[in-house]
């Protein structure tokens, strides 16, 4: 006898495919996987080898959340074009959890960095750092707008993108920097939403790659513009020229209570005032 065709106890094949025997018997009380033979003394069902593929077939649609209706049907009439439907929706599916996970993994790599700046940084430094290109979906805001209206606009603006929750997405606001240069620390102009792997970058804000002036406030919000004049100071002391909006967003929501313990980190596009702009 070819030892492919000798038979397997329940147990014996449930182990090969590192499954509960009891699953194999309530595949086979619904119809969906019957084994090879049943004893009709003791009525303990045996299986072969060769319905080793047909049921790692079921495995793996049901490993893909696959409905045991829906595998019954196939199961009826198997073919290569009902199992390559099956397959094409369930990677599309797949594709979507996969994408959404890697945007998670995106937004606790960024709280997680905030922490690490949270725990080494000194409030009082003003530094030049270097950042990438980002794109940010933005909503233009003035001083007449009501925070309603800017929840609305944010809503509106984060469902074209099909963001799941709003703990997907960092968010701040941005103050254009001729604003600055003439005093007006309080004209928010733009709330900016940074969604992880945005596939486009038509009708988004380009935060653009270089060198960018970066500081700190801590505690109330009326505290912002003396912050801002000392920013200014050091750039013209160190001969720099701010330019484009600056990018305001709090680092320590999650963990405090008091605003007089928010942080707002500030960043600024900066080149130094004798670089030449191609």
């Amino acid at each position: 006898m070819n030892k492919k065709d000798k038979l397997l106890t329940i147990g014996q094949f449930a182990s090969l495919h590192g499954i509960n025997k009891k699953t194999l018997m309530w595949y086979d009380e619904i119809g969906l996987f019957q084994p090879a033979s049943v004893n009709p003394e003791n009525g303990y069902r045996c299986y072969n080898y060769h319905q080793s593929p047909i049921l790692e077939t079921i495995l793996l649609l049901r490993e893909l959340d696959v409905s045991i209706a829906e595998i019954q049907d196939f199961m009826r009439n198997r073919s290569a074009e009902k199992m390559k439907y099956l397959l094409d929706e369930r990677l599309a599916h797949l594709d979507l959890q996969i994408r959404h996970l890697e945007a998670v993994r995106k937004t606790l790599c960024n709280h997680r960095q905030n922490m690490v700046t949270l725990l080494a940084m000194d409030l009082s430094e003003i530094c030049i750092i270097e950042k990438e290109e980002r794109c940010l979906v933005t909503v233009d805001i003035d001083k007449d707008i009501t925070f309603e209206k800017e929840v609305e606009s944010i809503t509106a603006e984060t469902a074209k993108y099909q963001l799941g929750r709003l703990h997907e997405a960092s968010y701040g606001s941005m103050i254009p920097v001729k604003s600055l240069y003439n005093g007006n620390f309080d004209d928010y102009t733009k709330l900016f939403i940074e969604i992880p792997f945005l596939s486009q970058k038509d009708g988004l804000h380009l935060q653009p790659k270089g060198k960018y002036l970066r500081a700190f406030h801590k505690g109330e919000w009326e505290g912002i513009p003396l912050r801002y004049q000392k920013i200014l100071d050091y750039a013209a002391e160190k001969n720099l020229i701010l330019s484009g909006f600056s990018y305001e967003k709090g680092l320590n929501e999650t963990v405090v209570d008091r605003i007089e313990d928010y942080i707002v980190q500030i960043e600024i596009p900066v080149r130094e005032r004798d670089e030449k702009i191609f």
